[in-house]
């Protein structure tokens, strides 16, 4: 147990969150899951893998809320080293039969409040709180994921959240250098179909099974890549242009 690295993943309960939480169970890490959502799933799995975990019904948007997963996390484990900031609300896919979200001129400020929060705001305040625990023990990954892409009609809010999200882990970065803290931005590789996604969809997009051990490779990284985003190619992890 002393040598088992500990991971706090958000946004677990399904998706790519689930599906990342595995990943490190099988590498030998005590995983913390965390979602607003019911986590009996990812829960289940990571029994049935005799993984080391802890769950975590939380939202990321409070910082009540994220206080209190951080610190139980520390009590419990004596450590944090990784931090996945993967908790999010998605844009639709494009397709028929999809709700799309409103237009800027149609969306009520409630909705954009609620995407901003929850991508970037949660981001925020995950590595606000765990950032204390990192710096005493002068090591730590914090990777943020991003999910940028082309540019459609009614994407604006969710899009915006991740863009800010490349530009928050760039400085973070620079803050968190002299303390032996990592902060890396990753991409997915693709638009990922989650378990609510229509069959039509996950016919011809990539599940969660996509990213691969890329979050776990981003974890034990060298400082020279902190403020990096990062995507995986030929099984490797490489820095974006």
């Amino acid at each position: 147990m002393a040598d088992q690295r500990v991971a706090v993943i958000t946004g677990a309960a399904k998706g790519i969150g689930r599906y990342v939480a595995k990943t490190f169970a099988y590498d030998n890490a005590a995983v913390v899951v965390v979602d607003i959502a019911p986590l009996d799933n990812v829960v289940k799995e990571l029994a049935e893998l005799g993984a080391t975990y802890f769950a975590f019904k939380g939202d990321v948007r409070s910082a009540g809320d994220v206080q209190i997963i951080m610190k139980e996390t520390h009590q419990r484990f004596g450590r944090i080293d990784v931090l996945v900031n993967n908790a999010a609300i998605v844009t639709h896919f494009p397709t028929a039969g999809a709700t799309p979200w409103p237009r800027i001129r149609d969306m009520d400020e409630s909705f954009w409040d609620r995407v901003i929060q929850t991508n970037l705001g949660g981001t925020f305040l995950c590595t606000k709180h765990v950032l204390p625990y990192m710096e005493d023990q002068a090591s730590g990954h914090v990777i943020n994921v991003y999910g940028g892409g082309r540019v459609t009609v009614t994407s604006c809010a969710y899009v915006v959240s991740k863009d800010a999200i490349r530009t928050f882990t760039r400085y973070v970065a620079e803050e968190e250098r002299p303390y032996g803290v990592c902060v890396l931005a990753i991409s997915p590789g693709a638009a990922i179909a989650t378990e609510e996604a229509s069959e039509e969809i996950r016919k011809r997009v990539p599940g969660p099974e996509f990213v691969g051990n890329r979050y776990v490779l981003a974890s034990k990284v060298g400082m020279e890549m902190s403020g990096s985003l990062v995507t995986m190619k030929n099984g490797q992890l490489v820095v974006e242009s």
